[in-house]
């Protein structure tokens, strides 16, 4: 069983793999590509069949990873942004 520490070291970046893009240490899938497929409808278990050299951890270690991006780089949603924009116009 694997402990979050060992789910810290899942995740690595270098530049001589996929341009330096996140991905599961020993594949060359990127956690973009893990959220995407998520992102597009389908199961972990599809995900694992569709990349047979991913495991449930990786899987576990990307969603871990972009979670913990996005906790420290808030991203607001496009349309969110333009929303505000458009409420701000109206009170004024």
């Amino acid at each position: 069983m694997f402990s979050e520490e060992d789910d810290d070291m899942l995740i690595i970046s270098d530049n001589q793999f996929m341009n330096g893009n996140p991905i599961v240490r020993g594949t060359r899938i990127t956690v973009q590509q893990i959220l995407l497929e998520l992102a597009r409808g389908m199961s972990v278990e599809q995900v694992l069949k569709e990349y047979p050299q991913l495991t449930p951890e990786g899987v576990k270690a990307a969603l871990k990873f972009a979670a913990e991006s996005v906790r420290f780089d808030h991203v607001t949603p496009p349309n969110t942004q333009h929303q505000k924009e458009e409420r701000d116009k109206e009170s004024l």
